[in-house]
C-alpha cells in the first residue's frame, strides 16, 4: 500500500484504528478518482450548492441514503450466487445484517464476528476478480435500488462543479464501482489488505464505520484542500453523526429515530424518500416492498428463533 505521508498527523478523539482506516480509505479514494479522471460538469444552479466553489464538496453515506438496503448484503447475495460460500454462511451473514439494523447498536464482539466472516469470504481471491464481479452485482441487485431523490442531490453538487464522494463501510472496491456507475467523483470505503493483488483476510485499520468515516472525510478534505465548513454530508444513520458534524451543511436523509431527533435539535435539514409511515419512523433496511432485503432479514430472524 502506498505511503500515507501526505496526511497531516495530529491528536484526534477517534481510536488509532479508526484513524488508520480513515486515512487508508481517503488515500484509496484519491488514487481511484485520479486514475478514473472523472470530470464533474459545471452548470449554474441555485444558491446551494454554490456554483464554482472548488473548496466545497459533498459526502454521501451509501446504505439507505443513496441506495435502498445494505450494499454489503447485496454484494453477499451476488457472491453466494457465484458459490463463494454456502447456505449456512448466507444465513449467518443475513442475521448479522439484520442485527445491525434492528438492534440499532453495534456490539463489539458482534461487529468483530461480522468483519471476520466477510474477510474469510474474500481471503485468497484477487482484487481484480472482486472488482469485476462487483460490476455484475451492481447491475443485478443495486442499480434499481438507487433513491432518485438522493441521486438528484448528488447531481446538484456535480452540476455546481463540486466533487461528490460516497462514504461507506462497504468494501472500497465495491463502493468505487457504485460511485463510478453514478458518475460521482469517487468513494471512501473499508480497505481490505492485499499483497500482490490478493486479499490477505485482514483489514487496514477497521471497518469504515462511525468515527472512522469522520476521519476519512477529514483526511480527504486535508488532501484536497477543502473547507469543511462549506461542504455537505448526507446520511440516514445516527452512527454518522461524527461525519455530519464535521461539515457546514449536514443533511439527514431517510433518518433513523435517533438521527431524526438529533437533526431536529441541531436544526439540520431532513429529507425522507421512503414511502409509508412505518418507514418514515424507523430505520428499517428499506421501504415496504423491497423484497430482497426485507425477505432476507425475516428469514434470518426466523432461522435464529428456530435454533433457540
Amino acid at each position: 500500500m502506498a505511503a500515507l505521508g501526505w496526511l497531516t498527523s495530529r491528536r484526534r478523539s477517534a481510536t488509532a484504528r479508526s484513524v488508520l482506516a480513515g486515512e487508508a480509505s481517503a488515500e484509496a479514494a484519491r488514487k481511484s478518482s485520479q486514475e478514473a479522471g472523472v470530470p464533474p460538469s459545471a452548470q449554474e444552479v441555485s444558491e446551494f450548492p454554490v456554483h464554482g466553489d472548488e473548496r466545497a464538496a459533498a459526502f454521501f453515506d451509501l446504505d439507505n441514503t443513496v441506495m435502498q438496503g445494505a450494499a454489503l448484503f447485496h454484494f453477499g447475495r451476488g457472491l453466494y450466487k457465484r458459490k463463494f460460500f454456502d447456505t449456512r454462511d448466507l444465513a449467518k451473514f443475513a442475521w448479522q445484517q439484520a442485527w445491525f439494523r434492528l438492534a440499532g447498536v453495534e456490539d463489539p464482539e458482534h461487529m468483530q464476528d461480522a468483519r471476520d466472516s466477510a474477510l474469510s469470504i474474500v481471503k485468497g481471491h484477487r482484487v481484480a476478480e472482486l472488482k469485476s464481479i462487483g460490476e455484475e452485482i451492481y447491475d443485478e441487485y443495486m442499480a434499481e435500488r438507487i433513491w432518485p431523490g438522493t441521486r438528484a442531490l448528488a447531481q446538484a453538487h456535480l452540476d455546481a462543479g463540486q466533487k461528490v464522494w460516497l462514504v461507506t463501510a462497504a468494501p472500497v472496491e465495491i463502493a468505487q464501482v457504485i460511485a463510478r456507475r453514478l458518475g460521482l467523483t469517487g468513494a471512501l470505503g473499508t480497505v481490505a489488505e492485499s499483497v500482490d493483488g490478493v486479499y490477505t483476510g485482514r483489514l487496514v485499520g477497521e471497518p469504515l464505520h462511525g468515527p472512522a468515516k469522520a476521519e476519512a472525510v477529514r483526511a480527504l478534505a486535508a488532501a484536497e484542500a477543502l473547507d469543511l465548513s462549506r461542504c455537505a454530508a448526507y446520511s440516514d444513520s445516527h452512527n454518522d453523526i461524527p461525519m455530519l458534524s464535521l461539515v457546514g451543511h449536514p443533511y439527514a436523509i431517510n433518518p433513523d429515530a435517533k438521527l431524526r431527533r438529533h437533526a431536529r435539535e441541531m436544526d439540520w435539514r431532513l429529507r425522507d424518500y421512503r414511502t409509508g409511515r412505518k418507514a418514515a419512523k424507523v430505520g428499517i433496511p428499506a421501504a415496504a416492498g423491497v423484497g430482497a432485503v426485507a425477505g432476507g432479514t425475516a428469514a434470518a430472524i426466523a432461522l435464529h428463533r428456530r435454533r433457540r
